[in-house]
Parts: structure tokens; C-alpha cells; sequence
């Protein structure tokens, strides 16, 4: 809902069509990978259930591309290719930063029981998909392998200006969390 909320606000500032952008960020991760056993089948998932609700292919068609669009990938997402598919990346990459980012970031550390902070660690780039989804890093480490990377990555004026709020924030949590770790404050 919080990439649902995001959306349909950017859709507006950025003149786009709300209710496309409205029910891709809905529908957005009902065919990821990570909920099916194949990225074809989930695909499939979501285009069986698009038709039994009478949504016409051409709707259908624009909802696809965008919903292929939006995922992270490891850094690797696809460029987008029309407003609405940037709105929908947009709203999808705020939700990974900022306030809610770092919550989440946690998270999905404690609930793979990755460590919180490896002083030693170094930050992996140019990922494969593979590489991104092992649960190798500290949340920390993350940090700098995703969330810091997220405000470059945006394609709307209003994506960035909103990014730019939430990557301060993301700063600001790292030198805070820096000083408490090191004792210094």
C-alpha cells in the first residue's frame, strides 16, 4: 500500500495516468519470482488472474511492461520506457530508503539472520541477480550496496526530489549509527 500510496502521488504530480500507475504499484510483486517457482509461471499467475477480472489486453499489455520494469535486480533494473513505468520504479525505490528503507533493511537482515554490522565487510557492486538475492551482507553493507544508490537511479522530478529527502536521511542514520557503534557517542 505504501508503493500504492506513492504511485498514485507521483502519477498526479507528474501529470501521468493514475489508475495505470495506481494498479501496477498494486500488482507489482504478485509476479516476482520470489512468490512462484519460475519467473514464467509467475508471469503467468498474474496474466490468468488480470483476465479472470475482465481487464482488456491492452491494459493488460501496459501493466506487464510496466510491472517488468520496476524491480531492482541487483542494481540491474530495465530502463523504463514510458511515464507511467517510471512513475511505478519511482514509487517501488522510495519505499526502499529512507525512514521505511532502513526498517526494512533490518528486517529482512534479522529474518535471515544476517549480522547487523561487519566492520570488515566490503560493499559487493556490480552484482548478478544471483549475487544481490545471497543473504551474504550485514544490513549495514547494504546500505551502500543498494539504499545509498537508490536517489541516482530515478526517473521522474518528483522521484528525485523525493529521493534526495530520504537519501539524507539514510546519511544522516549511518553517522549516527557509526558514532553509537564506535562508542563515540
Amino acid at each position: 500500500m505504501r508503493v500504492r500510496s506513492q504511485a498514485v502521488s507521483i502519477a498526479k504530480e507528474e501529470k501521468a495516468d493514475v489508475k495505470l500507475c495506481e494498479l501496477a504499484a498494486l500488482l507489482h510483486d504478485v509476479s516476482d519470482e520470489k512468490f512462484h517457482f519460475t519467473q514464467s509461471a509467475g508471469k503467468e499467475y498474474l496474466n490468468e488472474w488480470m483476465v479472470t477480472q475482465n481487464i482488456p489486453s491492452d491494459i493488460r499489455n501496459k501493466l506487464q511492461q510496466i510491472i517488468e520494469s520496476v524491480s531492482f535486480k541487483g542494481g540491474n533494473g530495465k530502463q523504463t520506457e514510458t511515464l507511467e513505468a517510471g512513475v511505478v520504479q519511482d514509487a517501488d525505490r522510495l519505499d526502499a530508503i529512507g525512514a521505511v528503507g532502513i526498517a526494512r533493511c533490518f528486517m529482512y537482515a534479522g529474518f535471515h539472520r544476517s549480522p547487523m554490522h561487519h566492520p570488515e565487510q566490503q560493499p559487493r557492486y556490480n552484482l548478478t541477480e544471483q549475487e544481490y538475492r545471497d543473504n551474504s551482507a550485514s544490513a549495514v553493507t547494504h546500505f551502500y550496496e543498494k539504499l545509498l544508490t537508490v536517489k541516482d537511479m530515478m526517473n521522474t522530478p518528483t522521484g528525485r526530489r523525493r529521493a534526495e529527502k530520504r537519501h539524507k536521511r539514510l546519511e544522516n542514520f549511518l553517522d549516527e549509527f557509526y558514532s553509537e557503534w564506535s562508542g563515540t557517542s
